[in-house]
């Protein structure tokens, strides 16, 4: 009767951790190619830094690979049935730290990720904190290139850099962002917004450039346009600012790269 229970108590284990093993590979084969399909579709710009972009390459290889691995490892360690009891022994005290509940913990990033549509930040997460001239780490770029080539980024550096806004009334821009806007800005004003990424989206901040333009309030929340028009010192939320007065506002598909990378 002790020997049976024992086999039961044996074969039960076994099975269990047979179930952990393939739940195990599973998970990692899936995260293998989440991150291959998000470096396929694009996808991978909504997350992270371009710069660090080779990290995924390396994860989702590492992913796979171990995925592939285990799931070579569970057929050939069980591929004899019950003639390697001792390996079964071996395999199962090896293992035997995964539970369920650590590969629930484990699981989350992809379940989250395959049931959560990817998008990049917008106007309906900047809570009111976005920056018109906080921008750090002042590029070469930003000063050499004309003044119709800088992104939204590249003029709030150059606000910083001079001492006289006024320097810069009648120089033409023309950049791309998002429509933001609050109850509290003049009725033809709304901000050009962009967030800038220097890792990864939780180390993301909004910035924005003023906009004078007659039709602001037919824009919606968060839309993506092109502005062009030159600059003007102007009054803007109480301070004295360098305000894109645009001759042309056009609705334009949100960019392959959403955020600027400081």
């Amino acid at each position: 009767m002790t020997n049976h229970n024992h086999d039961h108590d044996h074969a039960h284990d076994e099975r269990r951790t047979m179930t952990i093993q393939w739940v195990k590979t599973v998970i990692l084969i899936g995260l293998g190619l989440y991150f291959v399909y998000n470096i396929i579709s694009g996808n991978l710009a909504n997350y992270i830094n371009e710069r660090f972009a080779w990290l995924s390459y390396v994860a989702a290889a590492l992913f796979l690979l171990l995925g592939i691995y285990n799931l070579i490892h569970i057929l050939t360690a069980h591929g004899g049935a019950h003639e390697h009891d001792h390996a079964h022994d071996h395999y199962d005290h090896e293992h035997a730290t995964l539970t369920f509940p650590v590969l629930a913990i484990v699981a989350i990033p992809l379940v989250l990720g395959t049931l959560i549509p990817s998008r990049p930040l917008g106007a309906e997460a900047i809570g009111g904190t976005l920056s018109t001239t906080a921008v750090t780490g002042a590029n070469v770029a930003t000063f050499t290139v004309s003044p119709e080539q800088r992104n939204i980024l590249d003029w709030l550096r150059t606000f910083n850099s001079i001492g006289d806004y006024r320097e810069l009334n009648g120089q033409p821009a023309n950049v791309i962002g998002f429509v933001y806007s609050e109850p509290a800005f003049d009725p033809e004003t709304f901000m050009a917004a962009r967030f800038t990424v220097s890792c990864c989206v939780a180390d993301a901040s909004a910035i924005g450039l003023p906009v004078r333009w007659p039709g602001s309030l037919d824009l919606p929340q968060g839309e993506w346009v092109r502005v062009q028009g030159t600059m003007q010192v102007g009054e803007f939320r109480g301070d004295q600012l360098p305000i894109l007065q645009a001759t042309r506002v056009e609705v334009v598909d949100q960019p392959a790269q959403p955020y600027l990378y400081p």
